[in-house]
């Protein structure tokens, strides 16, 4: 396998536009910094992308404990991030506890959006938990559904994934499942393939619907055989922590 990682993507809130990075850092419960922090409603249900696409006009960084958030109208809230006490949230059907982030944050997303939200953080906030915390999709398999949808391309920021890799045949990943792969000093195992909702039909800068990937998903990849309706790409664990940067080379361990 020639197979080389051509991009990292990583989201310091849940939700918000992906930010292209050269290294992360993997350990069992993803890249770190990755989903950091995500966004609860007044009932402390967790949103994302599928119910509030506006979040991914917003840009959100942190180094260290410093927080960044800019929003499309150019305001920015920059601060050290102080948590407040330990509370439930509703996490899709689980309950994931958060600390809520003190300061303007909050209020400042409220605004945006229109209605009251606040900001939280916890160890780890992506969707499988420490049961998939890393995912990874090809620019082949991205290529094969540009061709579908005869298109000249696919941002792969539509698919929300963290690895991006290069040098192998469209959907090569599908067969992936369950096989260890060495990716720089990381050890992987994928154990599904993502099953795909309508975020993915969302501009990955402005949240509007701009493509429906969930219909060409159906008329394009319904008959694989997979772990998720849907498929594109696939999730897995970290058996093995460290460095990943772009430019390491993939190997079936």
């Amino acid at each position: 396998m020639n197979a080389i990682v051509s991009a990292l993507h990583v989201a310091t809130i849940k939700g918000t536009r992906l930010r292209s990075v050269e290294r992360i850092e993997l350990d069992e419960r993803g890249a770190a910094g990755d989903r950091k922090f995500f966004v609860v409603d007044e009932n402390a249900r967790m949103l994302n992308g599928k119910q509030l696409g506006e979040l991914q006009a917003v840009i959100a960084s942190i180094d260290g404990e410093r927080l960044v958030v800019e929003f499309p109208d150019g305001t920015i809230v920059d601060g050290e991030v102080v948590l407040a006490e330990p509370m439930p949230t509703k996490f899709f059907s689980h309950t994931v506890v958060g600390r809520e982030v003190q300061g303007a944050w909050s209020q400042a997303l409220s605004d945006y959006a229109g209605r009251s939200l606040r900001l939280l953080a916890t160890g780890s906030a992506v969707d499988r938990g420490a049961k998939g915390p890393v995912s990874l999709v090809s620019r082949g398999s991205l290529r094969g559904l540009a061709e579908h949808a005869r298109t000249d391309s696919v941002d792969v920021r539509r698919f929300r994934m963290l690895i991006e890799i290069d040098g192998v045949e469209p959907n090569a990943e599908d067969a992936w499942i369950g096989q260890p792969l060495q990716v720089g000093e990381s050890l992987l195992r994928f154990d599904g393939h993502v099953g795909r909702c309508l975020v993915t039909s969302r501009d990955p800068e402005t949240g509007v619907v701009t493509l429906p990937t969930l219909d060409l998903l159906r008329e394009y990849r319904r008959e694989i055989e997979s772990t998720e309706p849907l498929p594109f790409g696939v999730y897995g664990r970290v058996l093995r922590g460290g460095s990943v940067h772009v430019g390491d080379a993939l190997e079936f361990a």
